[in-house]
């Protein structure tokens, strides 16, 4: 099982590893990610089930595109747990925030100011992890 000090100490290299190129330290990062145990995700789907999103039709996060494609990282992909960042091949990142759990950790591992705006949803909107 993936440990939380685990991932903090790889968001903490992918943020502040400036002594290797980009390139040589995501592959350092996802080498690392290999030898790891795997992520037991047992109950996930039950836990989920109860899971509820009131989408609000303004964002909570932004993304800026012009900011990413200078990313050569783009750890926002690799640690957002509900996967709702994809890279496209022009270098900019498709965001969906419509099943976003709001853990804002796509704002942590980001290592480029200003690429993501992050901010909580308005009031009402959302995520709720228990239905009442």
């Amino acid at each position: 099982m993936l440990k939380l000090e685990q991932i903090q100490k790889i968001v903490r290299r992918v943020k502040s590893d400036y002594s290797q190129t980009a390139n040589q330290s995501t592959q350092a990062i996802l080498a690392e990610l290999e030898q790891t145990d795997e992520i037991n995700l047992a109950g996930v789907d039950e836990r989920l089930a109860n899971t509820r999103f009131r989408v609000d039709n303004k964002p909570h996060i932004q993304v800026d595109n012009a900011v990413c494609k200078e990313c050569s990282t783009q750890a926002c992909v690799y640690v957002c747990p509900a996967n709702l960042f994809t890279p496209l091949s022009d270098g900019t990142i498709l965001f969906n925030y419509e099943q976003c759990f709001e853990c804002g950790t796509c704002y942590v591992a980001c290592n480029r100011e200003g690429a993501i705006t992050w901010t909580y949803p308005r009031g009402g909107f959302g995520v709720s992890f228990r239905e009442a």
